[in-house]
């Protein structure tokens, strides 16, 4: 009896050493029949379709609006987006935008350029740094306007046309995010076109990529609801007081 008994014990432990490694798993079962199977398909396909949606929208609206720095409709205004800083210096990504900005200045594409950036921070100036880097590029102080509180493209795409009366624009920044940005200002109210901007195809590059099916998302209900931007400010006059002082 002894022996039965703690053979039965036995048992009774790797039973519950079982249980007690299987606590916590849920095994995911399939429909059973053909019907809630095919349901499934259909659920799943649903999913992905509604998740590629506004992907999708975003390609549709803005692809015929990119343009190379060589054939893009000369503009008044280049709006330049913020790409973060090195050391207080722009990062590799923005000084390519920078620099492209500078070439359309030179190239007479564009009269004055505006720089929107994050300046949430004392110690974190995007648009400084920006300003300080098309200056040394040849484009001058008075041509260039900051926007310190493009927090985002939407907020940048809003404030350029709200706060900063810009009307019409051509938009630098990467390739990967310039049908967004095309996208954002359309709805924003200021008739874009993009340039993209050539970059090395670096784990950036592909991180940029990858977070822009998901930024596609987030720009949807943008447009969708259009919420004021983190901070919108009093009207400015920054950008008219450059193109008059050109034609001075």
């Amino acid at each position: 009896m002894r022996w039965g008994a703690r053979g039965a014990g036995q048992r009774l432990r790797r039973a519950a050493g079982r249980v007690r490694r299987g606590a916590g798993r849920v095994r995911p079962r399939l429909p059973r029949t053909r019907r809630g199977r095919r349901l499934a398909v259909q659920g799943l396909m649903a999913a992905c379709v509604l998740g590629l949606a506004p992907a999708t929208w975003m390609h549709t609206v803005a692809e015929s609006r990119i343009r190379t720095s060589a054939d893009v409709p000369a503009q008044q205004v280049a709006v330049v987006f913020g790409a973060g800083l090195w050391d207080g210096k722009p990062s590799p990504y923005l000084a390519n935008r920078l620099r492209t900005a500078a070439g359309l200045y030179r190239d007479k594409k564009v009269e004055v350029v505006l720089v929107t950036g994050d300046n949430s921070r004392v110690e974190y100036d995007e648009p400084d740094a920006m300003r300080t880097f098309l200056v040394a590029h040849g484009v001058p102080d008075s041509r260039i306007v900051s926007d310190f509180a493009g927090f985002d493209t939407w907020d940048s795409c809003v404030r350029a046309r709200k706060i900063f009366g810009v009307e019409r624009a051509v938009l630098v920044s990467q390739g990967f995010h310039i049908r967004r940005a095309i996208a954002l200002c359309r709805a924003a109210g200021i008739d874009a076109y993009g340039v993209g901007v050539e970059a090395r195809h670096d784990a950036t590059w592909y991180y940029g990529g990858t977070r822009e099916v998901f930024a596609a998302g987030k720009a949807a209900l943008d447009v969708l609801f259009k919420p004021d931007p983190h901070f919108l400010g009093p009207r400015e006059k920054g950008v008219a007081e450059a193109l008059a002082a050109k034609d001075r």
